[in-house]
């Protein structure tokens, strides 16, 4: 089978409490990872928790993007998955650490639907290609 898609799960720390728990924000910057990342939005959804917190969920053409946050550590987990050749999960989740202002990223990527030899899983710093802009 060849590769269905590319699935990436990406830790974000030491960011901005308030962007954290800032619901109008947090899906604002999903919809702008979306659009970075060349996917097409088909439905959104988000939820504030109380006393702080995020989900953000949409739902693309190619798979979905998802933010939960949790400003009381300054962080948030991102999962974005895309199938096809257009949609670029790892620019989504780049663009997401950069928005959200983390100071300590990783990624891990997962190739989905392939039953090559070999790891599936990469693990990689994305804060490590946003050095300029990431502090």
């Amino acid at each position: 089978m060849e590769t269905i898609g590319i699935h990436c799960m990406t830790e974000l720390y030491d960011c901005p409490r308030d962007l954290l728990d800032d619901e109008a924000f947090v899906k604002d910057a999903l919809r702008k990872a979306v659009d970075e990342g060349f996917a097409t939005l088909l439905h959104e959804v988000s939820h504030h928790f109380h006393p702080q917190g995020v989900t953000a969920l949409a739902l693309i053409a190619e798979s979905h993007v998802a933010i939960h946050t949790w400003p009381e550590h300054g962080y948030a987990a991102v999962d974005v998955f895309t199938c096809g050749d257009r949609a670029d999960a790892e620019k989504a989740c780049q663009y997401l650490a950069r928005a959200l202002k983390a100071g300590r990223c990783s990624m891990k990527k997962l190739i989905r639907g392939t039953e090559a030899a070999g790891p599936s899983v990469a693990e990689q710093s994305v804060c490590a290609a946003l050095d300029a802009t990431v502090s």
